[in-house]
């Protein structure tokens, strides 16, 4: 089991409209101080569908050379198109990443067939480990479970990332499979991991690495009334992360620690006034400021 625990899907910092560097290195090794178990860059939380193909791999570098082979690297490369994500993957394998994160293709709505030829074509074209990622609300489309079974047999896809937001796909997909279930939702992950998830890929882990990763790990071992309490701390800053689209509310709280700028990229833009006091009291009362 090469991915567990709690793995950041982590920020990618701007400054004046371009990539920050220097701020992301100093994410990831803040992120491996605190215990992190592994590290996904480009992703969604990432903002990866804004930024060029040179940048993409310009930040997977980055992540890739302040990680120093501590922790296992993901990097995200789906694109809505196979030649595409082909041609991305490669790229990004090039550069040594532990796996790739492959997104449903979006926009075009692939049916079961689609998703299962796409995959397999892309899982072909590289030689490291392939996370499959499920995430109905960005993409338009919901992986099914014999869609996922099916995908497992190829000997280079060893997880699925699901963001279906259904505690019970953990169960599904387990009767089908032997695939490892990775959470991509912060709310139900303790919940997932209690039947059979091994880990989550987090958005809140971006500003509790530490937390996150004890949850995990508490739930994993059956310590299910400490994993309780922390959950209990983090529910409300959870539910604040995802007040507007992410990752909007967690570059802010990332900028209220001073780690990063609050500046995303269009169409996005930063979090709206009215919403911060009700993520800066989740904030605190998780203890984080």
């Amino acid at each position: 089991m090469r991915y567990r625990g709690a793995l950041t899907a982590l920020v990618t910092p701007f400054r004046d409209g371009g990539v920050d560097i220097p701020a992301l290195s100093e994410l990831v090794r803040w992120q491996l101080d605190e215990g992190i178990d592994g590290l996904v860059a480009c992703g969604c939380t990432g903002e990866a569908a804004t930024l060029s193909a040179d940048e993409h791999i310009e930040v997977v570098g980055a992540v890739m050379e302040a990680a120093a082979g501590k922790v296992p690297v993901i990097a995200g490369a789906g694109k809505n198109d196979t030649r595409a994500t082909i041609d991305l993957s490669r790229r990004v394998a090039a550069l040594g990443v532990d796996g790739i994160l492959l997104i449903t293709p979006y926009y075009n709505k692939p049916t079961p067939d689609g998703q299962f030829a796409h995959f397999m074509k892309a899982a072909d074209a590289v030689d490291c480990d392939v996370i499959l990622y499920n995430v109905p609300g960005r993409t338009g489309v919901n992986m099914t479970p014999e869609t996922i079974a099916r995908l497992s047999e190829h000997p280079r896809i060893v997880a699925v990332k699901d963001a279906a937001g259904a505690a019970e796909r953990v169960s599904a997909i387990r009767e089908l499979c032997g695939i490892d279930y990775l959470s991509g939702d912060d709310a139900l992950a303790m919940a997932e991991v209690a039947l059979g998830a091994v880990g989550v890929i987090s958005v809140i882990s971006n500003v509790a690495p530490s937390m996150m990763s004890s949850l995990m790990s508490l739930t994993a071992s059956g310590d299910l009334s400490r994993a309780r309490e922390i959950q209990d701390e983090l529910y409300p800053l959870m539910r604040a992360l995802f007040l507007e689209s992410s990752p909007g509310p967690v570059k802010k709280a990332l900028s209220m620690m001073g780690r990063i700028r609050d500046e995303l990229r269009l169409p996005l833009v930063p979090m709206s006034d009215r919403h911060v006091p009700e993520l800066l009291r989740a904030m605190e009362g998780a203890g984080l400021m």
